[in-house]
């Protein structure tokens, strides 16, 4: 898949199998173990002398304690909607993300999390961790696992540009609730950990799962809403869904051109949001003649992606959406050929206690 993206960043991806991330972070886990429903211990008391037959209940449930002193997560960029699959369908990238390091902290109120270095990109962004997505995501985990008896402190590296529709706030999500997650002994299942991260998007973009899903499982957000129509024609909505159908088709059945005409095609958001990005049509029309089997918005933009089977032809494709950027709408924009992330929020390393 190329993609494509736009000041501050723009990327350009090739679909295959996953490899190495790129940029520093380590290679994911080969054979990532399978994450498991948190185990509880209950304990009854029943009265059986009443005359009413009232019975008396007592439930117990353990917390965990932590296994680890110290763990280092990473999450990956993700593209959302991918076309007609407007906040529900979505996929995660290789070699981009965000790296969160989580600490018991002895200086941190129990059953609580506090944020207390944020570096690379992120560093305009909150340390309350009440108002911030990694923040929202920790203490979502915790509650999940019933924790009181210690505090966290989280360090957050920002690999991802803010607002630039890569799911920057739902991989800080992602990588949290991993984190907190692993150091309590991986004791909630995916499921949960996707909910978790969900509270977190709530308060971003809406409840909606389509970034934050792929980052755990393999943007000027607010402006770019208000532009979306209140209302859509019966036409269109058949049209769309038709097309999401046959996106998720072409990829069960490894069929690259066909995601990319399927990716190509809504008729209810990008038309709506295409004029918002300075070129965008432009820039469209370059890919596909460059080669591309489709080309769409990433997310809420302005990061743009194309979708191609080669290497190569990807990198003609990055460079021509490039030019198309700077000619059509005066933006400066970079290009990157990636293949898909396979694995998701994954543990980077950690430290015994």
């Amino acid at each position: 898949m190329a993609i494509a993206y736009q000041s501050p960043v723009k990327l350009n991806f090739t679909t295959s199998s996953s490899s190495p991330i790129s940029n520093g972070f380590p290679n994911p886990i080969p054979n990532p173990p399978s994450l498991y429903p948190i185990k509880t211990r209950f304990s009854f008391g029943f009265n059986l002398s009443s005359v009413s037959c009232k019975t008396q209940t007592h439930v117990t449930v353990l917390e965990p304690e932590p296994v680890f002193a110290s763990v280092t997560s990473f999450a990956p960029a993700t593209i959302a909607n991918l076309g007609p699959g407007f906040d529900f369908l979505g996929c995660a990238v290789d070699g981009l993300g965000d790296l969160i390091t989580v600490r018991v902290d002895p200086g941190v109120k129990p059953g609580e999390v506090s944020i207390s270095d944020i570096s690379g990109a992120g560093r305009k962004l909150s340390r309350d961790p009440l108002w911030n997505s990694a923040g929202i995501s920790a203490i979502s985990v915790m509650k999940m696992l019933k924790i009181q008896s210690v505090g966290l402190s989280i360090s957050l590296e920002k690999g991802l540009p803010l607002g630039s529709g890569l799911g920057s706030s739902a991989a800080s999500a992602a990588a949290a609730a991993v984190a907190v997650n692993e150091l309590f002994g991986r004791k909630l299942s995916v499921s949960d950990l996707v909910l978790a991260g969900l509270e977190s998007e709530t308060k971003v973009s809406g409840y909606h799962a389509d970034n934050i899903a792929p980052s755990i499982m393999g943007a000027p957000t607010k402006k770019m809403r208000a532009a979306l129509p209140p209302e859509v024609t019966m036409s269109h909505h058949i049209w769309n869904c038709s097309q999401a159908g046959a996106l998720v088709a072409a990829i069960l059945q490894g069929d690259s051109r066909g995601l990319g005409k399927a990716l190509s095609s809504d008729k209810i958001v990008e038309p709506r949001r295409g004029p918002l990005i300075p070129g965008m049509e432009g820039v469209k029309k370059a890919a596909l003649k460059a080669g591309a089997f489709g080309c769409t918005i990433s997310g809420a933009g302005p990061t743009l992606v194309a979708v191609t089977d080669e290497e190569e032809i990807g990198r003609e494709i990055g460079d021509r959406m490039v030019e198309a950027f700077m000619k059509e709408g005066n933006l400066k924009a970079l290009a990157m050929v990636k293949k898909l992330d396979r694995v998701g929020a994954r543990l980077v390393s950690s430290n015994p206690r």
